[in-house]
């Protein structure tokens, strides 16, 4: 643990998973490896010690491309009790970028506490020249103790600005400006001088973590001459509900539409999502896979979650619901 001198601070927990933010150039494979703990990278942001007492619990050290369900419960846990201590004032968490979006949304989900919340990555790693992990650090401790970020839900801190789990995405595979809120945009911005935020994120809802073994949910994708083939092979698999990546409004082919149709039969609910960054999945046409026959037929719109999001939405509402009326309840929130 590390811990700055000034008792009058405010205390943050700080929990490290890895990405890129604790990355390093192997000089041996000449590629980023993980390298940094938390503690490594706080030394190299003196400034928090100005700001705030951070305690420094090292979760993990892996790429965001290994976050699933499993460590999602794990990160669940560690945030709720360092969030139940009275002395903490709210937790930041550093994480890859790959699947950021996707952890934020399900502590988001997942956390009952008005207490913030941050999570922050790196688009470069630490032996680059401009390497932007401790910006993002101690912006996150100056969002993480300012008093209006109380009530925020889960944050998601890069590049000076200030986004909302639930709309926000990276858009870019290495600018620092990657992480973006689509037709919404930011909730505020870190400022030299201090932080401001302009809005808040309205649709937010809690979902209680019923057990630690949360259910399968695969994701397929619609394209041009998809034939269904995948959603039956998950199905086959054991999936308990599958997302469809549909098009535009939230459309498939005839193909497609006919094994959706066979795994509502079989009691597997189908969320329809969609692959158009923006805009809400709309049940809408009539053709034999249009939304509206999907929907006639029992399928849930995933209104404008991403097909990632919506698959978490879905493996929590799994928990507790089976009935496509119930779960596509929790997707109109």
């Amino acid at each position: 643990m590390i811990a700055t001198a000034n008792s009058e601070l405010p205390t943050c927990a700080y929990i490290a998973t890895g990405g890129t933010i604790a990355m390093k150039i192997d000089p041996v494979s000449l590629a980023p490896v993980p390298a940094l703990s938390g503690e490594d990278l706080l030394a190299t942001v003196p400034a928090v010690a100005r700001i705030a007492k951070l305690e420094v619990n090292n979760l993990s050290n892996v790429p965001s491309d290994y976050m699933g369900p499993k460590r999602w419960v794990a990160l669940h846990h560690a945030v709720t009790e360092a969030l139940a201590s009275e002395d903490v004032a709210g937790v930041i968490v550093s994480h890859g970028t790959d699947t950021l979006e996707e952890t934020a949304w399900f502590l988001d989900l997942t956390i009952d506490s008005d207490k913030p919340v941050v999570l922050i990555g790196a688009q470069r790693n630490a032996s680059v020249p401009d390497f932007d992990g401790p910006r993002n650090l101690l912006n996150a401790v100056r969002v993480c103790t300012s008093p209006e970020a109380t009530g925020k839900g889960v944050l998601v801190v890069l590049n000076n600005q200030i986004n909302a789990a639930r709309e926000v995405t990276k858009t870019h595979t290495a600018d620092v400006e990657s992480f973006k809120c689509g037709d919404f945009g930011l909730l505020g911005t870190v400022d030299e001088d201090r932080v401001i935020f302009a809005r808040a994120a309205l649709r937010r809802q809690c979902i209680s973590l019923e057990t630690d073994s949360l259910p399968y949910v695969e994701i397929v994708s619609m394209y041009g001459g998809a034939d269904g083939g995948l959603v039956r092979a998950a199905l086959q698999l054991g999936a308990k509900g599958i997302v469809i990546q549909a098009l535009g409004f939230g459309n498939v082919n005839a193909e497609m539409f006919e094994a959706i149709q066979e795994c509502i039969a079989a009691g597997v609910p189908v969320v329809i999502s969609t692959r158009v960054p923006n805009g809400r999945a709309l049940p809408l046409y009539g053709f034999a896979g249009g939304g509206s026959t999907l929907k006639a037929a029992g399928a849930i719109f995933a209104d404008n979650l991403s097909p990632q999001k919506a698959r978490i939405l879905l493996i929590l509402a799994l928990q507790k619901f089976s009935t496509p009326e119930a779960i596509q309840v929790l997707f109109d929130r």
